[in-house]
């Protein structure tokens, strides 16, 4: 019988299901070991559905699990009846006001959100890596709450675990390509090796949600590039050379 999953769960959230979930507890063994998620890892197919279903059930027993095929875009998609797995389209976040739907984003170090208005039925769930969240991939799922009827004033997101501007070393390059964008952004970086810099993923995606006028933002804070044991990280398992890695993931859902 697999360990009971580990969640972390958002106050502003509170009362609404859902759930950020690491690596621990789960049916995968080996390099992926735990609640790996990812159907793009190369994991077992029957221990990943697994654990999608044991993570669903923690959050919202017997509502079904809606996910996408994530591409990091800023593509946002609204669910109206749940597709099966091998028809996901390709978005980066999903948005729904129908009960009984869980929504559902893998991460392996981008920002997993979790957005809600309480008042109107409305979630939805977005994977903001850096590309998808400088295209606007947070925005859009915003629009898209509001077209379901969510009022932006009232919409309250949260920011699940994600890799760290600790952890997060980028060259001068990727520094320039970003501030292109918008000089302001060069306060997400701080100094870091020569010809590198560190950059805070989490506070941008923060600032993207605040500076979109919702109600409140609430950040996690938790870095999941060095703490092996309780999260999966891309970036880590590049380091190391391993072969593959694992996706834990989040979900909301409407009872």
């Amino acid at each position: 019988m697999a360990e009971a999953p580990e969640v972390f769960r958002s106050e502003l959230l509170d009362g609404v299901p859902h759930g950020f979930f690491g690596r621990r507890g789960g049916h995968s063994t080996g390099l992926v070991a735990g609640l790996n998620a990812g159907l793009g890892s190369l994991d077992e197919p029957g221990a990943v559905q697994a654990n999608r279903a044991l993570a669903a059930q923690t959050v919202l027993p017997d509502a079904r699990l809606v996910s996408v095929y994530q591409v990091h875009s800023a593509g946002c998609v609204t669910v109206n009846q749940p597709w099966n797995d091998d028809r996901r389209p390709e978005a980066d976040a999903l948005v729904t006001d129908r009960r009984g739907l869980l929504l559902g984003i893998v991460t392996a170090d981008c920002a997993p959100v979790l957005l809600a208005d309480r008042a109107a039925g409305v979630i939805g769930a977005a994977h903001a890596g850096w590309k998808g969240a400088v295209a606007g991939v947070t925005d859009n799922t915003i629009a898209a709450m509001e077209v379901l009827g969510a009022q932006r004033s009232r919409i309250v997101a949260a920011v699940g675990p994600c890799i760290a501007q600790a952890s997060y070393e980028v060259d001068r390059g990727f520094v320039e390509r970003f501030c292109a964008d918008d000089p302001a952004n060069q306060r997400y970086f701080a100094g870091g090796t020569p010809g590198h810099a560190q950059f805070d993923l989490e506070g941008y995606v923060t600032a993207r949600l605040e500076s979109a006028g919702i109600g409140a933002v609430e950040r996690l804070g938790r870095d999941t590039y060095p703490d092996p044991a309780r999260f999966y990280s891309f970036r880590r398992a590049t380091h190391l050379g391993e072969p593959d890695y694992g996706r834990q993931i989040s979900l909301i859902g409407l009872e």
